[in-house]
């Protein structure tokens, strides 16, 4: 067994040797039957904290020559597939960790040297008197080792876009490492001598211009999933199996670490989930293996509309966001859309495919780009957060006249952009007004299914701050009297549908007159 070719199974076994470990072998069925096909070129792009290593070792560990990893996938999800014997162990793999190949190599200008000449080296111990004596490709010495004995490879590149990421402003070394990206794998010859090609890290293959650079490569990614959805993340049913096992809260669990939505999946981070399980704290576990500072640079960019977009998402609504045109790199950002696609890729944002817009996924990620936004020291925000404390203190005081004044200040002030056509474009200014309120309650709740209906906004508060704030149920309306809003909420018993909730309840109704241009509310107490 060498360092990068065939380098066994030992890593694996790290992780099922670990307290908790969630069976994600069933990626093994799609990857045995796509090998050896135009399928089996795979870049499978998430988050930090989402796997990516585990899988890259599952790879190896079940395909290389030289272990024997038959006792440890027998009893897991593969061991049950009739192929599952058929590619165990039988293939020569060549596993490579750009990450951790930087500090050896030397520095990032010499990543592909030092791979080169390693994989080289190891490759004419198992192949002797194959490779000439002067040869410094690894693409070639692939090709020489099939036309001589008719094996192919499997490749996995683990941390596959660290150059890309971190080596953003260089690109001489950028430019030597897509070429060698290209070598690998593009072509005619590249198709005789790999048997299956996996890349995984946080980008996706970098863009040149609008097209991959490696576009023979199938892309799963936190955009579009696709088939490997539930092998990104853990699953809700994983997830609470995990809660009846350690006697943990699902629901607090779902609001802390759920959100992200993957094909049909709520994905939830793994770390995250693990941690809570082990230790039993709720809080966020992100920022113990990745800085926010990431993000400062990034939401202060200068582009139309990203501040508002940002603060709207922290109050719990979604943002539209074009997703295509970004460059899959960490410099070539030409609007809030692009910024806003890379904070899905790297995890601070959850995306709907459907309705293609991003959000806050949950409560570690707000607290987490929360306290990102807090280091910018945005003066319109500083503004903002006192005039949205200003305005949940009024609705808590049931205060009506305020609420109505304070909502029509934050729509002039701070979200003048957002303009006014229907009972939709007024719902997302409350959202941002009541920006405050996460601080004590859960995401809102839109479109809550109650009673003979839906309320347009359900505020619930968090279980610690239940004895002092009550939960609220807001009804919007365009062009009809205030009246009208509470009505609905009583006639059509939106809080009695509010099921497990014991706690004090304020309605809240609130409507926009187009003529008038005045914004209206009433308040009441609700009573059982």
């Amino acid at each position: 067994m060498g360092r990068f070719v065939n380098p066994g199974n030992s890593a694996f076994q790290i992780a099922l040797n670990s307290e908790i470990y969630i069976d994600k072998t069933g990626l093994l069925t799609y990857t045995n039957k796509v090998m050896n096909t135009l399928q089996g070129y795979i870049c499978n792009s998430r988050p930090r904290r989402f796997g990516k290593s585990i899988t890259a070792n599952m790879l190896t560990a079940y395909y290389s020559r030289g272990c024997d990893s038959h006792a440890m996938f027998s009893d897991l999800s593969i061991g049950q597939n009739p192929d599952f014997e058929k590619h165990l162990n039988q293939y020569d793999v060549i596993h490579l960790d750009i990450q951790w190949c930087l500090e050896p190599a030397g520095g990032a200008g010499l990543v592909v040297s030092f791979i080169t000449t390693e994989t080289i080296r190891e490759l004419r111990e198992y192949y002797p008197n194959i490779l000439p004596e002067k040869l410094n490709s690894l693409p070639d010495a692939l090709s020489y080792i099939n036309t001589a004995t008719g094996r192919k490879f499997i490749i996995i590149i683990d941390e596959w876009d660290v150059l890309i990421r971190d080596e953003a402003a260089n690109k001489v070394v950028q430019d030597e490492y897509i070429h060698f990206l290209r070598a690998m794998f593009k072509g005619t010859e590249p198709t005789k001598y790999i048997q299956l090609a996996y890349l995984t890290g946080i980008l996706p293959i970098k863009k040149v211009k609008t097209q991959s650079t490696l576009n023979n490569f199938d892309e799963f990614t936190m955009l579009d999933a696709g088939i490997l959805a539930p092998y990104i993340g853990f699953t809700e049913d994983e997830v609470r199996n995990l809660c009846e096992k350690y006697h943990r809260d699902f629901y607090k669990v779902k609001n802390w670490y759920d959100g992200y939505l993957l094909e049909e999946y709520q994905v939830y981070n793994p770390r995250a989930v693990v941690s809570v399980m082990l230790k039993g704290k709720f809080k966020s576990y992100w920022s113990e293996t990745s800085s926010y500072e990431v993000v400062v640079p990034l939401i202060n960019k200068d582009f139309d509309g990203l501040k508002t977009s940002i603060i709207e998402m922290l109050s719990g609504s979604s943002v539209k966001v074009n997703t295509r045109l970004f460059q899959n790199d960490t410099i070539s950002f030409g609007n809030k859309d692009d910024v806003l696609t890379y904070l899905i890729h790297l995890g601070y944002l959850g995306y709907d495919q459907l309705t293609q817009s991003a959000f806050v996924p949950n409560e570690e990620i707000r607290q987490e780009l929360s306290d990102a936004v807090e280091t910018t020291k945005w003066n319109e925000l500083l503004a903002f957060q006192q005039e949205s404390s200003a305005l949940l203190d009024a609705t808590l005081a049931m205060d009506s006249d305020a609420v109505a004044a304070g909502i029509e200040k934050i729509h002039m002030e701070y979200a003048s952009s957002i303009s006014y056509h229907d009972e939709n474009s007024l719902s997302s200014v409350l959202s941002i007004a009541y920006l405050s309120a996460m601080q004590y309650y859960f995401k809102p709740i839109r479109e809550f299914p109650a009673g003979r209906g839906f309320a347009d906004f359900v505020f619930l508060p968090k279980p610690e701050y239940l004895p002092y704030y009550p939960a609220l149920v807001v009804e919007l309306k365009w062009n009809k009297t205030v009246h009208t809003a509470l009505d609905q909420i009583i006639d059509r018993k939106y809080p009695a549908s509010i099921v497990d909730y014991t706690g004090d309840i304020l309605l809240v109704g609130i409507t926009y007159n187009r003529k008038s241009k005045e914004h209206q509310c009433i308040i009441k107490q609700y009573t059982k």
